[in-house]
């Protein structure tokens, strides 16, 4: 993908995701599985049987969802036992493109950190509206630039 294709697909997905950086979910302590199932008034048994597996899998399940050591597989699976949509997805802390633009920060910080004090070993200092114009500069520059350079350690 181009630069521009790049862009575009980034703010499809932003228009996406941002509705669910607002979401405040907090899973149950026992729990999705668990929680569904008991709300539902399902047994561990009857679970097993609409899943295809033995009885003793299920409790084995929920404590594995609980401590993150079950597949996503088998999450489905439980959900679509249950009638659910089993439901996964990366979340940005925060807009992609800010994400993106305060990675290009740190970059242009470790360039002008580097520039700054060449310049200073030859007496040549730049006052501090120099220096944040070029950093304002390097910024744009690397963010006009293929975002996977943003990721590579220097």
């Amino acid at each position: 993908m181009n630069i521009k294709q790049t862009s575009l697909a980034r703010k499809q997905l932003e228009r996406r995701l941002a509705p669910l950086r607002d979401l405040k979910l907090i899973a149950p302590p026992r729990g999705w599985m668990k929680a569904i199932r008991e709300a539902l008034g399902m047994s561990t048994r009857q679970l097993a049987t609409r899943m295809g597996a033995a009885p003793s899998r299920i409790p084995a399940i929920e404590k594995a969802e609980v401590s993150g050591a079950t597949t996503i597989k088998t999450l489905r699976e439980a959900a679509a036992a249950m009638n659910c949509t089993f439901v996964y997805a990366f979340v940005p802390i925060k807009p992609l493109d800010d994400i993106l633009r305060e990675r290009a920060a740190e970059k242009a910080g470790q360039d002008m950190t580097r520039l700054d004090h060449t310049m200073r070993l030859e007496n040549q200092a730049l006052i501090k509206s120099d220096l944040e114009d070029e950093r304002r500069r390097l910024i744009d520059a690397i963010l006009a630039d293929s975002p996977r350079r943003l990721w590579e350690d220097d």
